[in-house]
Formats: C-alpha cells, structure tokens, sequence
C-alpha cells in the first residue's frame, strides 16, 4: 500500500514539473519579446524592423478564420501626416502624440480581448496587445530626463472598426508612418 502512494507522488510530482516546465517556457518565450532598448530603437532600423511584428499578426490572422468581425470596435490611430503641421511639431509634441494613439490603441484592443471567446482570435488579440505594449514601453523610454508627456486634446480622432485587418493596417502605418518620421529626426543624435 505504501508502494502506491510513494508512486502516485511521483506521478503528481512529474505533472507538476511538466506544468512548471510549460509555465516557465512560455513566461520566458513573452520576455524575450522585448529585448530593443530605446537607443536601439532610434539608432538601429534592424532592431525596429524586428520588434515590428505586424506582417506575423497579418499571417495569424489570415490561418484564423473566426477573426474577421472584433467584439468591440477600436479606434483607429490618426495615421495621416501633414507635413508642414508635423515639422513645426516640437519631437516631444510628436511623441505625445504616438503616445496618445498606442495607448488608446492599446486599451481597446485589451476590452475586445475580453469580450472575445476562448481560441485563434483571443490569441491573435493577445499577441497584438503584446505588440502595442512594447512599442509604449520604448516610445516612453525615449522621453528625455524630466520631461513629461502631457495628455494631449484628440486633435486627431480615428474612426471605430470592428475589422480586425483594417486595425492591424492602421497599426503598421502608425509605425511606419509617425513613429518613424519621429524617429528619424531623434536619429539626427546618433
């Protein structure tokens, strides 16, 4: 009798280590996503090239079928550029103003991840608002020492989707468009 229970420990014991194995493995997988430091960031186009995971998002999307219609609508980010307004923007200006589209980004990506059931779509979500995080986390970093970002008035209001494809468009314009310009002129410093 006592050989049963010494083995049924052993069995619970290995489940667990399987358990915290997995735990582990997937902890660590979510922490190597954010490896780019700021000046990383500003200085190296390869290291912005790979934290930008937009085009892998767009594949998820397209291997996950029950995506096309989100739960909630999410504002889309202002992606459009006037350039004289933009050049006379100050690039602590720029930045709140990226900070502002990210954040509000970021926030209903996170309810129409809880609105959304169990599956490929919740995952895909998931991934997203992980991406969204990262880039705050870096275009926060750059701030400069004592200097706040102040909440900005929308002067910029996006229009609401509930189409997935369209906020993954909208999101790597964001990056590729307003984040970059800010970042080529932060470069200048390089």
């Amino acid at each position: 009798m006592g050989s049963n229970k010494t083995n049924d420990f052993m069995v619970l014991g290995m489940d667990l280590s399987r358990v915290l194995v997995m735990v582990l493995s997937i902890v660590a997988s979510e922490l190597s996503h954010v490896r780019t430091k700021p000046l990383d960031f500003v200085c190296n186009s390869e290291a912005r090239g790979v934290m930008n995971k937009v085009k892998d998002l767009e594949n998820e999307m397209v291997d996950c079928n029950a995506v096309a219609s989100l739960p909630s609508p999410i504002q889309l980010p202002c992606i459009r550029i006037h350039k004289a307004t933009w050049e006379k923007k100050s690039v602590h200006e720029r930045r709140a103003e990226i900070l502002l589209s990210l954040g509000t980004l970021a926030q209903d990506v996170q309810t129409a991840r809880t609105l959304s059931q169990p599956g490929c779509g919740l995952t895909l979500l998931e991934h997203l608002e992980h991406s969204i995080n990262n880039y705050l986390h870096v275009v926060k970093r750059l701030q400069g020492e004592g200097e706040l970002a102040e909440p900005q008035a929308k002067s910029c209001l996006g229009q609401d989707s509930k189409d997935l494809g369209l906020v993954l468009k909208y999101f790597g314009r964001l990056l590729t468009g307003k984040l970059e310009w800010l970042i080529t002129e932060m470069a200048k410093g390089c």
